[in-house]
This record gives structure tokens, C-alpha cells and sequence, in this order.
């Protein structure tokens, strides 16, 4: 399993310069950032800074969509960045949260969102696609970076088998991977595809401490968060084609404003109960964080990535180097051996 961490971009830039620093040095693989262009910076010059400060680091959006920016515009982007960052571009999309709704806008489809994502490819490896009915090409471009899709959804998570090379899952509740593996494994295989081949991602935020009333809350802004996501699923879904562990928990979920998206103690989450906290976190002292990390690295998770969005930041960095990377390696290089 390698570790990475998503910034949201709501802090000074010189910070999220030093924390991407501090968190390559302190052994994370890779950095990524929130596109909510409206809510908070832009995150493309934040990209282009991210990859002059750093050396081996991969870099990307967690995650962008195509409805934002002309699709022109984003595979350009990419191109850019891929060339700055020696070729070490992630693009993380969707089908768009709040960078749309906050906006009055809503999401785009799975059709259109797998269109966008061949389009993309194409696009920033510098091959010519018809958009729009017009002739298209980077012709500058070369070498397209890989595609994280992120989603919950059966059609979301299938089409992404079909066509990702990385998963998104924004959540640590094992269970839940597993169920939205199977739909990830379903459609690899019916492209002829290896399921294995996929990158799973694991995204949620962390707070290590034995005191689990503080831990909790410092991380209850994110269910809240995976509750948009869940609603839509709800509308679109009947009840039986979906768990009860990920919907139960929005049944007395109240109104939403993206204003105070992400933000700790937000109103927005008042609705989310500890067990719910407890099984998308991780939270607790740092053997807490352990044994979690080896039940999502068993269920098929292959990248946890931190929500680094808390607070004291730069601490929770430093407790990772020191009791947690360490020691979840050596157990992972002891089980190979």
C-alpha cells in the first residue's frame, strides 16, 4: 500500500507548499488537491507550485470533473503539468460535487464523465479526437497521465473497471470497499481487463489520539461530506440495490451548505453519529491506525490518501513518519519475506 495526502486548498499557499514538502519527506507517495474552484483556489497553479517543490512525488486533483472547464482546457492543463512534473501527473475525476453544486449545477452523468475520460486520454498523449464535430489535437502533448475515477454508484464504479487505472473510494469502511469492488471487478472483467490492475484508493481524514470524543470530532465534516454523494445515490437507486451500512446514516440528515464544505465542527454534520465516524475514519492512537490500514490493505486498497484538513496538520504528518509508516512497512516487507 502506498500513502498520499489531499490538500484543501483554503490555507495560504506558502502552506500548502510546505506541507506537500513535509509530506513527501515524511514518506508519502502522493500529493493531490480538492478542485472547488469557487469555493476555494485554484488548483492548478497550486499543481504547477506543488511540482517545483517536490522530486518524486506524483501530483494530481482529488478530484476534478469535465463540466467546470472545456475539456480542451483541462486536457491542456494536464499536458502542461505533465511536462513540468517530469511526468509525474494523477488525474482524479468525477462526475462533479461541489464545484457544480455550489454553482446551482448538477453533476454529470456516468455516459458523459466515461466520454469525457477517453477524450482526456487522447487529448493529453497528444492523439486526435473529434470534439464537437471539429478535428482535435495537443499535438504538443505526450504521454497521458493515469485516470482515478472516483464514485459509489454501481454504474460509476463499473464503468470505472472498465476504463480507469485507479478507483477513488472516499471512505475507509472496509465493508464498503469490498462492495464497491465487486462492481469495480465486475466491469473490468467484461472489458477483458484484469481487476487487479486497478489501483484502489482509500480517501479519509485521520486523527490520532487516545481520546476518541476529540478524534471524532475533528473528523465528523466527513461523512457529512460522502452524505451529498449518497443522496444522489438514493434518488437514483432503488433501496435494495444499495447497502444499508452507506444510506441508513443520511436518513436524518438535514439541509447542506457547500459554503462550510469540508470545515470542521460545521453545522453540516451534526447528523453523523460516531459509529459512522468510526467506520469511514480512522481515529484513535496509532495502533488504531495500524490495524485498520492492514484490513484495507487485505480488502484490496492499494493507496490510503489523508484528508489533510483538520487542523495541526503538520502534527498529524509527523506522527505518521514516526509511529505509523514505519511500522505498517516493516510488517508489510516482513509478510513478503
Amino acid at each position: 500500500m502506498k500513502f498520499g495526502i489531499t490538500i484543501k486548498p483554503d490555507i495560504s499557499v506558502e502552506r500548502i507548499l510546505s506541507l506537500t514538502e513535509q509530506a513527501e519527506e515524511s514518506g508519502f507517495q502522493y500529493g493531490w488537491i480538492f478542485d472547488s474552484h469557487v469555493l476555494w483556489k485554484e488548483p492548478y497553479p497550486l499543481l504547477t507550485l506543488m511540482a517545483s517543490r517536490t522530486h518524486g512525488m506524483r501530483l494530481g486533483t482529488c478530484v476534478t470533473n469535465p463540466a467546470v472547464r472545456d475539456l480542451t482546457v483541462t486536457a491542456s492543463l494536464f499536458a502542461t503539468l505533465n511536462l513540468i512534473s517530469g511526468g509525474r501527473m494523477e488525474v482524479g475525476i468525477g462526475r462533479g460535487d461541489s464545484s457544480r453544486r455550489v454553482l446551482g449545477k448538477s453533476p454529470v452523468t456516468p455516459k458523459e464523465l466515461e466520454r469525457a475520460v477517453k477524450t482526456l486520454r487522447d487529448l493529453t498523449a497528444g492523439r486526435e479526437v473529434q470534439y464537437d464535430g471539429q478535428p482535435t489535437r495537443i499535438s504538443w502533448a505526450t504521454g497521458a497521465p493515469r485516470v482515478w475515477i472516483a464514485g459509489y454508484g454501481p454504474k460509476v464504479l463499473s464503468m470505472a473497471g472498465r476504463v480507469a487505472d485507479g478507483i477513488i473510494l472516499q471512505f475507509a469502511d472496509p465493508d464498503l470497499i469490498s462492495w464497491c469492488l465487486g462492481f469495480v471487478e465486475q466491469g473490468a472483467r467484461e472489458a477483458g481487463r484484469d481487476p487487479k490492475s486497478i489501483e484502489v484508493m482509500a480517501a479519509a481524514p485521520v486523527w490520532v489520539s487516545d481520546d476518541l470524543s476529540v478524534a471524532r470530532q475533528r473528523v465528523r465534516w466527513f461523512p457529512a461530506l460522502v452524505s451529498n454523494h449518497v443522496v444522489d445515490l438514493v434518488s437514483r437507486y432503488k433501496p435494495e440495490e444499495l447497502p444499508s451500512a452507506l444510506t441508513s446514516y443520511v436518513r436524518n440528515r438535514g439541509g447542506y451548505d457547500y459554503h462550510h464544505h469540508c470545515e470542521v465542527d460545521s453545522d453540516n454534520a451534526s447528523f453523523v453519529s460516531d459509529e459512522v465516524v468510526d467506520r469511514f475514519c480512522l481515529v484513535g492512537p496509532a495502533d488504531a491506525h495500524l490495524e485498520k490500514l492492514r484490513i484495507l490493505a487485505s480488502v484490496g486498497v492499494t493507496q490510503f490518501n489523508i484528508y489533510l484538513m483538520c487542523g495541526d496538520e503538520e502534527q498529524t504528518l509527523e506522527t505518521y513518519k514516526r509511529d505509523v509508516l514505519p511500522q505498517f512497512r516493516t510488517e508489510v516487507s516482513r509478510a513478503a519475506s
